[in-house]
Parts: structure tokens; sequence; C-alpha cells
């Protein structure tokens, strides 16, 4: 859509509070030793969840200023404003600062314009940036400065020499890992995975623009097709999260994050979990500390995350500096209210967390990335697209079918056409589609994984009032001019002759389109009206 065009923000400030928005309070008492940064070299780390006073405190300051904080924003009946960013997240700046934790915004932000300056930003705080198309497709894997951001806080700056990773819950012995540690393959067995990484909220968009849902507390950001991209490629790049001594009572592995999390005025850090059988299956559950060669970004985690493959994005944990062996899945609110699968039935008027299932592993899906929606392409005959396809939980794709009439006809993509197949990634692909019709034309794309899964149809059928996993086909709509047609071909000659081309197509024509002894020699032949 017009309004995500990519902006160059390389000189962008800061978006910073709008003091007319938020009275800013007067407390007497000074925040920051309440809520103090207390390990060394962990920079924009609070811990909330060892210290139940200590949130207790937060809710309390929060709930006494709730009345001046930023109204969240409408951004589902409205169109989305023609900026970048295009939202401002002025509420989570806001409780930030009344716990005295603004340096973690203006951290934050200062990190996105080093790491990230050429993404669509969403969201400027906490970060949600995406993928441009053309990003999207200069290769099957991802440079990390266009890989995109779906973040839930702040971004902790934490020094590699002072971290450490605690391991506890329903274990035999707890224990504290350094990353020398971790990095030690005589100690932990080293991996090589490929994987695609992929936001529950891709494409939302779609969902938007015809049956709205909730808006969310942080904001369920209006992704495009360009929150997906694949990474972790490179050699020795991670550490199987294998956990010795575990209990029989574990079932699930809690990953708690350095970042600090908002709900309903209570604080927490990023807490998710996986079930333990998840971690049990080879090589899909890993600790990260490298991406494609590199140290991890201070976007993406550094300088250690989970990486959990064929799950929703949210899983992969960034900062993870605790890890809990639990009976039951995380009570953290990502994981316990958040990343539900409603049905059509269940919106404001009744959602409970209870009754929406966990979305733990992504569906298949796929999205046309070339040519964009509402092009005009002129053409001899076929028209190229280009796109991606991808399935969760350890499937691949298969296949991936085209449509050029919105869903009747479909052409497969070559296998020459597709990257090559991965458990855990993505495929690019190309096509060539016949096309002789002109005017509009309404494309959508289809595929069809290893175990035989495929898309919904339309929107309607897999709209949910959290607009999670919009996996339906995915549609444009492009205007066709086909030059094989001789009446076309000679007005694009008389277009071209006049100095001007098809575009903007609603640009009307300031020459005419005819002359009269064309006209009528044409209306004599057939007359508009019956003889008698």
């Amino acid at each position: 859509m017009s309004v995500r065009g990519n902006i160059s923000t390389s000189s962008l400030p800061s978006p910073s509070l709008d003091s007319s928005r938020f009275r800013s309070p007067s407390i007497s008492f000074d925040v920051s030793k309440l809520f103090p940064e207390e390990k060394l070299g962990w920079s924009g780390y609070v811990e909330w969840e060892k210290y139940p006073d200590r949130k207790t405190m937060a809710r309390q300051i929060l709930n006494a200023h709730k009345e001046g904080f930023t109204p969240i924003p409408e951004f589902q009946f409205v169109p989305l404003p023609d900026t970048n960013p295009i939202l401002i997240g002025y509420r989570w700046k806001e409780y930030h600062e009344l716990l005295g934790l603004k340096n973690i915004v203006d951290f934050s932000w200062e990190t996105v314009q080093k790491e990230k300056p050429d993404l669509i930003h969403l969201l400027d705080f906490p970060y949600n940036g995406e993928t441009t198309s053309e990003q999207l497709l200069q290769g099957k894997i991802t440079d990390n400065m266009f890989h995109f951001v779906r973040n839930h806080g702040g971004v902790p700056d934490i020094e590699e020499d002072a971290f450490e990773l605690e391991i506890g819950g329903l274990v035999n012995t707890s224990a504290k890992l350094s990353l020398k540690d971790l990095k030690d393959p005589a100690k932990f067995p080293q991996v090589e995975v490929t994987v695609t990484l992929q936001c529950s909220g891709t494409r939302r968009i779609e969902q938007i623009r015809e049956y709205p849902g909730d808006g969310d507390e942080l904001i369920n950001a209006p992704w495009g097709e360009g929150a997906i991209r694949i990474s972790w490629c490179t050699p020795q790049e991670g550490t199987q999260a294998r956990m010795r001594g575990v209990l029989p009572e574990c079932k699930h592995l809690e990953f708690i994050g350095a970042d600090t999390y908002f709900k309903k005025n209570n604080v927490f850090n990023y807490a998710v979990s996986v079930p333990w059988r998840k971690v049990r299956h080879n090589e899909e559950v890993i600790l990260a500390w490298e991406m494609n060669g590199e140290p991890l970004p201070k976007m993406h985690g550094y300088p250690l995350r989970m990486i959990v493959t064929g799950y929703i994005g949210a899983r992969s944990c960034k900062w993870v500096y605790r890890i809990n062996a639990l009976a039951e899945p995380s009570m953290g609110p990502v994981q316990a209210q958040e990343y539900l699968y409603y049905t059509s039935q269940i919106g404001k008027q009744n959602a409970k967390y209870s009754n929406g299932f966990s979305i733990q592993q992504m569906p298949v899906s796929s999205a046309i990335i070339s040519p964009k929606d509402k092009d005009v392409v002129v053409h001899e005959g076929t028209i190229t697209l280009r796109g991606w396809a991808y399935s969760g939980g350890g499937n691949w794709v298969e296949r991936v079918e085209v449509s050029p009439d919105g869903g009747s006809v479909w052409y497969a993509v070559d296998q020459d056409n597709l990257t090559e197949k991965h458990y855990h990634a993505w495929r690019l692909w190309k096509i060539d589609i016949p096309v002789d019709a002109e005017g509009w034309l309404e494309f959508c794309v289809r595929t069809w994984d290893s175990s035989n899964n495929t898309e919904p149809t339309f929107v309607r059928s897999a709209w949910n009032w959290d607009l999670h996993v919009t996996s339906s086909c995915h549609r444009i709509k492009l205007y066709s001019i086909n030059k094989k047609r001789q009446a076309t071909k000679e007005r694009l000659k008389l277009l071209a002759a006049h100095g001007v081309g098809v575009t903007p197509l609603s640009q009307p024509a300031e020459f005419s389109l005819e002359d009269d002894k064309d006209y009528l020699a044409t209306m004599r032949k057939y007359p508009r009206e019956p003889v008698d």
C-alpha cells in the first residue's frame, strides 16, 4: 500500500514524547532506586520476575497515573499515516519514563538508526520494522540489516563478558553458564541451521482492510508481507538446547528475556515457553549467538537468543538470560494472554484468555512480492510474478501455484524457479503467467507443503479477533495492458507520440482519442440505436 513506502531515516531525530499528550507525574522519590539496573555490564535490564514487591510498586505507580497516558491509537478504521515511523508508541514510552527507564527508550531508537535505518518503521517503540519488497527479493538468505524486527520491549545493552545464562526450575541442579561455556564445542554440541522466522502478524494488513479486530495495548502492528525472513545459517552459530538433569515432571521450557514488558499496567520480563518435547527434537530449539556469520545484532537479541524453528517468532526469545523447566506453560502474558487464535464468533464482546488456543507452529503461507498491488503492467501475453512461500512445524514447501483470475485457474511454479528446500525455511519463487485479458485482474497465490496442507482461499476464512496468522491466499490486483492486441499496440504508439505513458492510469489523455472521420465511419457501420 502506498503509505508503506520506504523513506530514508538516516537523518530522522528520535521520535519523542509530546508533552501536550502526556502529563508527566510529579514523583517525590527516585524511581531509579526502586527499579535499579543491578548487574554490571547489563544496561537497560531490570529484573522483575524475582521481585514481586518491585512489580507491585510499579503497578501502583502506573495505576495512579493511568489517566494521563496517551490513548491507544485508532489505526484500523482510519487511514494509516503516510509517515516513517508510521505509528508512535507514546504509551509504551510513557510507561518507561514514569518508572525512570527513559534511557531504554533512547538507546532502542539509537540502535534502530545504527542497525535498521532502511526498514519500514511500523512502530518506533517497542520497535517493529518491516522488510521492504525490494529487500525481500535480494536473495534467499537475508542480510542482517534487512531482517525484520518485532520487539516487545526496549533493547538492553549487555556486555558479552558479563553475560550469564541461568538454568532453573524442574531440574536436578540449577546452573549458570557463561557465553564462553556455551560456545565451547567440548561442552555443548554446535549446530548450523537454515531457518525462517515469521511474525504471526505477517500480512495482518489484509485482515485489517476487510475486517478490523483487536488493536491491543502494545499495538497490533499493521504488518504487510515483509514480516518474514531467513537467517541463522552460520556454522557453529548456536548451541542445541539440550538440558541435562531435567526432572520427569517437566513438560515445558520457559525462556525469559532481559526486556521489560507491560500488560494492563503490570510489569514483567518477557517470558514465553515451548513444549519440552519440541526441545528434545534434534536441532529444533537453539541458543544462538551468531547470525549469518556475525555476532547477533543488538536489535536481534545480542548476546544470546532462542531460535525455535517452525514456531511463531514470538517464541524465539531475544536477550534470553534464564531458562526454567516447568510442569505447565509459562504464565507470562505473552504466552498465556496473547498470540491466541479465536474463532470468528469471538471478539470484543466475549474474548477471554481461555477461549482461544495458543499459536505455536506456523501454518503454510505465501505472498506475491512483485509486482505490487494496483501496479499497471504492460506485457506481451505473460506477466512475471515473484514471491515467497513457507510452512512451519518442520513441513517444507512442495508446490506453489498462482492464479490470474482470482482462484479458478491455477498454474504451478516450475521447480527450477523455486529456491532449494529446507526443513525450516522458506522458498522464493518466480513464474511467468500467461495473460490475454486486459484491465483489472486479480492474481492470487497458494502453497502446498509436505503434509499436503494448503491455504484458505479468502481472508474471511482465516479472520480472527487478534488478527494473527493471515494464512489465506495472498491477493493483488493488477491492471493488464497486453501489447499483443492490435488496438492496444496502436494506442501505446499514440501515447508515445504525445510524450506520455500509461501511468498514472487515472490521468486522462489531453488529446482526442479518435478523429471525427473514424468515429462517424464506425457509428454508421454499427449504429448505436436500431433502425426501426
